[in-house]
């Protein structure tokens, strides 16, 4: 997967621009977590979680891959039931390895 898979064309334009924003980050490993994350899951997400989403992406990617990771603490703001939903997910790469081969 070197994108957006996903049709965006049934979300609102608040939908729409986080999962745009979710696969471009700047760090592909983050491109592959948060951008197949929304994929999975924007759709279904509430107002609130939405809201929650747009700050966590608001946060430096070297900061996200170290607490996805567990390579450096979480932060107490973050002890929320989406950001473990998030860290819990697991990308598919895969498709990304085999482009390269």
């Amino acid at each position: 997967m070197t994108g957006i898979s996903r049709t965006s064309a049934d979300l609102d334009p608040r939908r729409r621009r986080i999962l745009f924003r979710a696969w471009h980050r700047g760090i592909r490993e983050m491109d592959l977590i948060l951008g197949q994350f929304a994929e999975a899951e924007l759709a279904t997400l509430s107002d609130a979680e939405l809201d929650e989403l747009e700050t966590i992406m608001r946060e430096e990617d070297n900061d996200l891959v170290r607490w996805f990771t567990g390579e450096k603490p979480l932060p107490e703001r973050y002890a929320t039931a989406l950001f473990a939903r998030i860290a819990a997910y697991r990308p598919d790469f895969d498709p990304v390895q085999q482009e390269t081969e």
